[in-house]
């Protein structure tokens, strides 16, 4: 006998019935999905720097060549400096000539200086003192007769010269014990800072002589060599930098609370896929594009694959909040114009058709009804080994039954068994 005759149902009093078997699975809700979109971008471009010298000189000294990696801070070339190092020698010994003279002023008068007015003022003093004793006594002899008028005369004259020597000794001696002026100190003061300003341009000069690279890199070009005399700005070497290379991609505000600062995600560049973090999200929105930016940093190896300028392409999962079922688009059937439906099965009672007859291995029958489903989503899905899935919602509740296969041998009222029952 055949699994078909044992499913059909003969009695002397009811036509024959067949029930068919029928696949399904039990609705359980959800309160939302995911969706995943797919955003465009490109590498970012790196760093490059043309390297120059800031002042004319010849140059001497070259210490890389194409292809080298130097880090941030390497010296990469000289110009020569001799006759400025011996400016600067001749500028530090002006400089210390002018701190010695300042020093001097700001310490004041030796002692012995001082000591020496001193006993100056006290000699012309006591000149003084003698040349009026000598006049007073010319003075009585003049009037005696003894002498002449030009004999008193010349007394005079020695009396008034001493009289002025001594002032000036005296203001000499009241100079030295005052101190040094203090223009004058201000004035030795602005020589230093003079000389001081003249030995830092020097310095500066001499600083410009050396370049350095100003950040981690490769040199893709050189373009002089030893001997040269070389301009202002004047190119020396090409740099581009090394470093993490970085993505930007442009995301729609709505989808960019889905990435978080420093999360992981996965970039497709040229066919392969690469680690990324998320650095940073730009503040404004692309009045062209309607985006924000997403700034991702590569993983470090990507360096050596990936070139500025190249397509880049980000996959982000977003959460959308709706209610529905999910069911194989195997289980959805056309319904009128354009609509979709799907078939649920309602157990049957034994009471509601007594005439029904069931074979020893059917102990469940179920009628089938047309539900209409309103199709939310499509997602293809071959992790279980179904080619697309449908989130759905319509007249379904949680617990239903629905058939997920073979819809095209079921009619709404047909009577059908669970094929594993």
């Amino acid at each position: 006998m055949t699994s078909q005759s044992q499913d059909t149902l003969n009695t002397e009093n009811s036509s024959q019935i067949t029930i068919l078997p029928v696949e399904a699975t039990r609705l359980n809700p959800v309160e939302s999905y995911q969706v995943s979109r797919n955003y465009t971008g490109e590498v970012a471009s790196f760093r490059a720097s043309e390297i120059g010298f800031g002042r004319t000189g010849r140059l001497i000294w070259l210490g890389f060549d194409r292809g080298d990696k130097v880090s941030a801070g390497t010296p990469l070339a000289k110009l020569d400096i001799i006759n400025f190092e011996a400016q600067l020698l001749q500028l530090i010994a002006q400089k210390d000539q002018a701190v010695a003279l300042l020093k001097e002023l700001q310490a004041g008068p030796r002692t012995e200086r001082i000591a020496a007015a001193r006993a100056s003022v006290k000699d012309l003093e006591e000149l003084l003192a003698l040349e009026g004793i000598r006049r007073s006594r010319r003075e009585y002899l003049y009037t005696e007769g003894a002498i002449s008028k030009e004999q008193l005369d010349e007394v005079a004259f020695n009396a008034n010269a001493l009289s002025e020597r001594l002032q000036a000794a005296k203001s000499n001696l009241d100079e030295l014990l005052n101190g040094t002026r203090s223009e004058q100190i201000e004035a030795q003061k602005a020589v230093v800072r003079q000389l001081e300003a003249r030995i830092s341009d020097l310095e500066i000069t001499i600083g410009k002589s050396t370049i350095k690279a100003p950040f981690d890199a490769t040199i893709s070009a050189r373009h002089l060599d030893e001997g040269t005399f070389v301009d202002p700005g004047q190119s020396v070497f090409r740099l581009v930098e090394d470093a993490k290379p970085e993505v930007e991609i442009g995301i729609p505000v709505q989808g960019i609370s889905q990435l978080q600062p420093g999360s992981q995600q996965q970039v497709q560049i040229g066919g392969k896929t690469y680690q990324a973090q998320v650095s940073s999200i730009l503040p404004e929105v692309d009045p062209a594009t309607r985006t924000r930016t997403a700034v991702l940093d590569l993983e470090p190896s990507a360096a050596s694959s990936v070139a500025p300028g190249q397509v880049a392409r980000l996959e982000i999962a977003q959460t959308i909040a709706t209610k529905g079922y999910w069911l194989p688009a195997t289980a959805l059937v056309r319904g009128d114009r354009g609509l979709w439906s799907c078939y649920a099965l309602v157990e049957v009672e034994k009471s509601q058709d007594a005439s029904i007859t069931l074979s020893e291995n059917v102990t469940k029958t179920y009628r089938v009804e047309r539900r209409d489903v309103e199709v939310l989503h499509t997602h293809s899905d071959t992790s279980n080994g179904l080619s697309q899935r449908v989130l759905v919602r319509g007249t379904l509740r949680a617990g239903d039954s629905v058939i997920i296969n073979g819809t095209q041998r079921i009619v709404p009222g047909q009577l059908v068994r669970l094929a594993d029952s």
